[in-house]
């Protein structure tokens, strides 16, 4: 069974519910920087933590005095767009006593559907990490419509941890895992600490939301863990109503585990090698033997481009004589490309007129 201490990249998602009060649509201050402390103590043993947060229209209606319930669409985007102010702000202010830099994420469902804005909010966030920043993510409620949202912070959280190659998920909730029944209506019901794959039986296993500021449910929970560990990623559903929730977890308390199906990495590889090439990059001798060794391949070791491609695209990676060496998620389209093979790094800005990736297709996105 996977234990919090082990992450090396740990995801952490966080509902209105658990965030705002529910009466005073208040943000709950003393759970928040007992949360903080949670997290900085995590970071200090050097894991990557990424917050995925509700709230901004729990906090924002309110600020406005809007209503809990039966919010137009409109509305609910107005109180997003005042109530994500304060939710970044209260993080900010909550992790920097500690030393701990954020930033603001905010994508919809649609970023992680286009492989283009996949490749964008991926490098964003790894740079981000790489930065020693600790990223808040939401959905964009100011700007999604239904047919571009997730509708529920714990699929997002899952989709997050997929993107960022996290070894970890962590969805704190109202309830301490999950139970043969609603424990709220059935006295029998039992609490199950490990699930080692998702099966039909499982999924019949979840409920309803039962709050009135919380969209997920247990059912969100479980399509969350269909997600995250079928993408290599461990997940948990911890009680996290108390202070503390994470060190509570760290320390042993009751929490189901759902185990990861493979690696992180080896789920990427996986799916990069399902897909179909849109078009052919063809290497030299020096680039081959260094994408052998791990390498990127960069514009100065490509002597042909082959198709029409864009951004985020598959392309097959190919020899001189025509052998395919492997394929990639390339970082340019195909014309860009075509204007900076055989060229420096350095050259790039000065060739395309904008400062582009040092790598045709990275390391990370590549399967030989």
């Amino acid at each position: 069974m996977a234990a919090l201490t082990d992450a090396k990249r740990l995801v952490v998602k966080i509902g209105s519910a658990l965030l705002v009060d529910s009466g005073t649509g208040k943000l709950r201050q003393d759970w928040l920087t007992a949360l903080a402390a949670d997290v900085a103590r995590i970071r200090a043993r050097g894991t990557d933590v990424i917050i995925v947060s509700s709230g901004s229209i729990a906090l924002g209606r309110g600020i406005l005095g809007l209503p809990l319930t039966s919010l137009a669409l409109e509305q609910s985007q107005a109180a997003a767009a005042v109530g994500q102010i304060r939710l970044a702000r209260a993080y900010e202010e909550a992790l920097s006593p500690h030393g701990i830099v954020t930033g603001q994420v905010l994508v919809t469902l649609e970023d992680s559907q286009d492989r283009r804005r996949y490749l964008n909010s991926r490098a964003t966030m790894e740079t981000m990490l790489g930065l020693g920043v600790t990223p808040i993510v939401n959905e964009n409620d100011t700007i999604a419509t239904d047919e571009i949202r997730y509708g529920d912070n714990d699929r997002l959280a899952a989709q997050v941890a997929v993107t960022v190659g996290a070894d970890q998920l962590i969805l704190l909730s109202d309830v301490d895992g999950l139970y043969t029944a609603n424990p709220k209506l059935k006295s029998d019901a039992k609490h199950l600490d490990y699930v080692e794959k998702i099966t039909p039986e499982i999924e019949a296993m979840a409920g309803d939301a039962a709050s009135s500021l919380s969209k997920g449910g247990m059912i969100t929970k479980i399509m969350a863990a269909k997600v995250a560990t079928e993408g290599g990623c461990a997940m948990a559903i911890a009680l996290g109503t108390a202070l503390h929730p994470l060190g509570a977890l760290e320390n042993g308390a009751a929490a189901t585990w759902f185990a990861a199906q493979t690696d992180p990495q080896a789920a990427r590889k996986r799916w990069i090698s399902a897909m179909k090439p849109r078009g052919t990059v063809t290497v030299d001798a020096g680039a081959g033997e260094a994408l052998k060794r791990g390498k990127s391949l960069l514009p100065a070791g490509v002597t042909q481009i082959s198709g029409t491609f864009g951004r985020g695209d598959l392309v097959a990676i190919a020899s001189a004589e025509g052998v395919q060496l492997g394929q990639g998620l390339v970082r340019y389209t195909s014309a860009e490309a075509r204007q900076i093979i055989g060229c420096r790094t350095a050259d790039i800005v000065a060739i395309l007129g904008y400062e582009g990736r040092a790598a045709l297709v990275h390391r990370d996105d590549m399967v030989l």
